[in-house]
């Protein structure tokens, strides 16, 4: 048995430091010192020690996760994986995670709730890219829906639609239809349905510059027939091909063959 002699606070908060029969023996944690009930005078045995010091091994481990809550919400995930970096001990882990949850600073059912939210008012992301984040965060899927049912399919709606205009301005040097495919693309992309551009299309997609149309077939034009003047046997092959590059490019067919037929003889 070892009696306790002295018990000093440390300069640093909440960490005292306990001497046995006259000696510095360790230092605990505030919490472990009260759930012990550690005085001066109180005798303790090995395996009373050892216990002890686990405690506090693990009052440590808890105090440095509400330094990492302290910044910014964070999953169980995030909060597991922080402690296996900083190595601690696999039974110690699952007593701070049932502290942090018994008060609420741990709780996957909020974050999700929370992130959803977040992203909703302040980019532009759909619901299927959302959830994917979520799943990488190890979100559990019954509070991934229960999160996203914030995320209205009227919201939705709203959402794309700034996101399609965005898209059409960044795309507006394209011919018409592929500008279009690209922001279909791009909605999609962004975790939006496939077909909810087909309910916003009307409303964003704007209204077509002829002159800048015309502009850009002749000139894209122009370079194909070009390319094509030694990589074709044929005037008709050399057509063909022109025609196949630029349909690619997103230029309607019957433009091109004006284009064609109006430029170059058959």
């Amino acid at each position: 048995m070892a009696k306790i002699s002295k018990i000093e606070a440390q300069k640093r908060p909440g960490r005292y430091n306990i001497y046995l029969d006259g000696k510095y023996a360790f230092a605990v944690a505030e919490s472990v010192l009260i759930k012990y009930r550690l005085m001066k005078g109180m005798e303790l045995d090995q395996a009373q020690l050892a216990q002890i010091s686990n405690d506090d091994e693990i009052a440590k481990t808890y105090n440095k996760m509400l330094d990492y809550l302290a910044h910014q919400l964070r999953t169980e995930h995030d909060v597991y994986e922080k402690m296996r970096q900083l190595k601690t001990p696999a039974e110690d882990i699952e007593p701070v995670m049932q502290k942090l949850r018994g008060l609420h600073l741990l709780d996957d059912h909020e974050y999700a709730a929370s992130y959803v939210r977040t992203v909703m008012n302040t980019e532009l992301k759909g619901p299927q890219v959302i959830r994917q984040k979520l799943r990488q965060k190890q979100i559990g899927e019954l509070d991934i829906d229960s999160a996203l049912a914030q995320f209205t399919p009227e919201r939705q709606l709203e959402n794309a639609t700034k996101l399609a205009q965005k898209l059409f301005k960044r795309y507006n040097k394209l011919p018409a239809r592929r500008q279009a495919e690209k922001v279909r693309q791009g909605l999609a992309a962004n975790g939006y349905a496939a077909d909810l551009f087909n309910e916003i299309k009307d409303t964003v997609t704007p209204q077509p510059d002829l002159e800048q149309e015309d502009e850009l077939l002749a000139k894209e034009a122009a370079k194909a027939w070009r390319r094509y003047e030694k990589r074709a046997s044929t005037d008709y092959e050399r057509r063909l091909k022109v025609k196949q590059a630029l349909y690619r490019k997103g230029f309607d067919l019957d433009e091109v063959e004006h284009w064609l037929n109006e430029h170059k003889n058959a």
